[in-house]
C-alpha cells in the first residue's frame, strides 16, 4: 500500500470532490424545480395532465444513467438544428451535458417520490383548509406542498445520495470529477487500489456530509411533533 501516493494526490482529488458536489447541488436543485409540476400533473384527475410527466418518469427510471449521458453528450449534437442553435456553445460542453443528463434523470425519481408524498397527506388536513375558504393555489402552496415535502424528505435524502454515487459516471465524458481525477493519476501512477480507496472515502464523507445536512432539516421540520 503505497500511502504517499494517497497523500500526494488528496489536493487533486479534493478538486475533483468540489465538482462532484458541485453536479450534484446544481442538478438537484434544477430536478426538484422540474419535479414539482410533474409530481402535482401526477395526482391530477384530467388524463391529458398525467401522460407527458409518466412517459418522462418510465422512461428516465427504465434506462440506464450511462445511456442517458451518452444521448445528451453524443446525441443531441447529431442534430443539424441543435448545432447552429443559440444552445450549441452549452450543449457541447461535457459539463452542462452531465448537468442536463443528471437533471432529468433525478427529476422522474424525485417527481415520483413527491407524488407518493401527496397522496400520502391526510385528506382531512385538505379538508379542513376547503371548509376554511382556501382557494385551490392556497390550499397547494399551504397546506399540500409542505406537508408532502415534510413526508418525501427521507426519502429524497436517499435520492440525493443515489445522485451522489451516480455522479461518477460524468468522468466517461471527461468531467474531472472526484473519479475522473482517480482515473487520470492511476493512469500515471499504476496505483489502483489506494487511488479508488481514496476516492471512496472521500465519497463515504460527502455522503456522510449530505445526510447529516438532511437530519438537521428533518430535525427542525419537525419540532412540532417533539414535546
Amino acid at each position: 500500500m503505497n500511502w504517499q501516493v494517497m497523500i500526494d494526490s488528496l489536493p487533486r482529488l479534493l478538486e475533483g470532490a468540489w465538482l462532484t458536489l458541485e453536479l450534484v447541488f446544481v442538478s438537484g436543485v434544477l430536478g426538484l424545480m422540474l419535479a414539482v409540476p410533474m409530481a402535482m400533473a401526477r395526482v391530477s384527475h384530467r388524463l391529458w395532465l398525467r401522460v407527458l410527466p409518466w412517459l418522462h418518469i418510465y422512461f428516465f427510471r427504465g434506462t440506464p444513467l450511462l445511456v442517458q449521458i451518452y444521448l445528451v453528450y453524443y446525441g443531441l449534437g447529431q442534430f443539424e438544428a441543435v448545432r447552429e442553435s443559440l444552445l450549441w456553445p452549452y450543449l457541447r460542453e461535457a459539463y452542462w451535458c452531465a448537468i442536463i443528463a443528471f437533471t432529468l434523470n433525478t427529476s422522474a425519481y424525485t417527481a415520483e417520490i413527491l407524488r407518493g408524498a401527496l397522496q400520502a397527506v391526510p385528506g382531512g388536513e385538505v379538508e379542513a383548509a376547503r371548509a376554511l375558504g382556501m382557494r385551490p393555489g392556497t390550499v397547494w402552496r399551504r397546506i399540500l406542498l409542505p406537508r408532502a415535502f415534510r413526508i418525501a424528505l427521507p426519502a429524497y435524502s436517499n435520492e440525493v445520495i443515489l445522485m451522489l454515487k451516480g455522479s461518477a459516471l460524468a468522468s466517461t465524458i471527461t468531467l474531472m470529477d472526484l473519479t475522473g481525477v482517480a482515473r487520470t493519476i492511476i493512469a500515471r501512477t499504476y496505483t489502483p487500489l489506494e487511488l479508488f480507496l481514496a476516492a471512496g472515502v472521500l465519497y463515504v464523507v460527502l455522503a456522510f456530509l449530505i445526510l447529516g445536512g438532511f437530519r438537521l432539516l428533518e430535525h427542525r421540520l419537525s419540532r412540532h411533533l417533539r414535546a
